[in-house]
């Protein structure tokens, strides 16, 4: 039975296991106290860099079903999932998104060498996404949009693959480069390949502003 909800709450994801196929099933986490699993999900977080230098090497497909499993889970607004998939290992439209779907002035060829590219789009209800914004201020699918594409990231992590956010895109070109109807809208391309350099280290420190410039406690 579907649940409904206010477009403020999201559905959570609970505890799953991966099939060989990729798809998942709910269950419980074995092994390791809960302490553990929060250190290994930090570090997970603390490895996954971008990665602008690939290796040729495909990526399995089982992979790929797993990394796209983890989006799917993500919790949305009234559960609404607005987020779309394009997977496009074809050399031939890969080169089309670099070349004809990035904007002008940052040069990105290396995203030619990514042997997976993923194009997240957006497809909007009318209610959660556009009716609901209007009152509360808050663009819904967006932030939905973002968790989606941080669950993929980090699923390809702890499969040993580098991946690299791209939004410097042009949407429209994009959508006709992959099919995609007047509906869906791309919001972002993420490379995924084999890192060229896996033993590339987690960005310093410094890169990060430390929390005190970041949280208020009250």
């Amino acid at each position: 039975m579907r649940r409904h909800g206010h477009p403020g709450t999201r559905d959570a994801a609970m505890t799953t296991q991966p099939h060989q196929n990729g798809s998942v099933e709910n269950g419980q986490t074995d092994g390791g106290s809960s302490a553990d699993r929060a250190c290994g999900l930090i570090d997970l977080i603390a490895r996954r860099v971008s990665c602008r230098a690939y290796k040729p090497d495909p990526v399995p497909e089982p992979h790929l079903h797993q990394i796209l499993e983890a989006a799917r889970l993500a919790p949305s607004a009234c559960n609404q999932q607005p987020w779309r998939f394009a997977v496009v290992r074809d050399p031939v439209v890969r080169r089309r998104i670099v070349e004809e779907g990035f904007l002008p002035g940052a040069k990105m060829t290396w995203a030619l060498d990514a042997p997976v590219h993923v194009v997240i789009g957006m497809e909007r209800s009318f209610v959660t996404h556009r009716l609901a914004p209007t009152v509360s201020g808050v663009d819904y699918p967006w932030v939905d949009i973002g968790i989606a594409g941080e669950h993929l990231v980090l699923a390809a992590t702890e499969l040993g693959l580098g991946t690299c956010w791209i939004g410097w895109i042009k949407p429209r070109a994009i959508a006709g480069i992959v099919g995609w109807p007047g509906s869906v809208r791309p919001v972002v391309v993420i490379t995924i390949g084999y890192a060229r350099d896996p033993g590339s280290g987690v960005p310093p420190r410094s890169r990060r502003k430390d929390l005190d410039q970041l949280v208020r406690w009250i």
